[in-house]
């Protein structure tokens, strides 16, 4: 199964939308049977992460947005529950995981509206990273213990950025 289908199937189980945003000129890829997919596309090829988020929260219809990575394959769905769960209790305009002293960007949860006008404005400015939109809004984080007890494997930010990841 595509590192793609893994990610979609875990979102599909916290999320009533779920938006994959392409390169501009990619093709769209195949989806089974079942899985609901929305397409949006990045306006500009090599702007960055933050781009193609804003693309994909522009066509967003929800007031806040589960946000991941495509070669993100085993995201747990409990953690993904308490980030979310997190950004319905809290007065924040996004959340984040920790990792160690800092904050990973993704995944994340963030409110759809405020992220926009902040990743417009970014973008305008010609910062590109994640971490820039996150920093730019009253940001809660869940710390390590919490998180961890969820997914003790540290699971879900695995990423694949080479097929060597894979391996094991």
């Amino acid at each position: 199964m595509p590192l793609l289908h893994h990610v979609v199937l875990r979102l599909e189980e916290v999320c009533s939308e779920v938006i994959v945003v392409l390169a501009p000129d990619a093709a769209e890829p195949s989806m089974p049977p079942g899985m609901s997919v929305v397409f949006a596309r990045d306006p500009t090829e090599g702007r960055g992460p933050l781009a193609g988020l804003h693309a994909g929260l522009s066509i967003a219809r929800a007031d806040r947005a589960l946000v991941a990575a495509g070669d993100m394959p085993d995201l747990q769905t409990r953690v993904l529950l308490e980030l979310l769960h997190v950004a319905d209790d809290a007065p924040v305009e996004a959340v984040a995981l920790q990792d160690g002293d800092r904050y990973r960007p993704l995944p994340c949860v963030v409110q759809v509206r405020r992220a926009i006008e902040a990743a417009h404005a970014l973008l305008h400015e010609e910062r590109r990273a994640l971490h820039d939109l996150l920093d730019a809004l009253r940001l809660a984080i869940v710390d390590e213990p919490t998180w961890l007890a969820l997914d003790p494997g540290r699971r879900t930010l695995f990423d694949v950025d080479t097929p060597s990841d894979l391996e094991g």
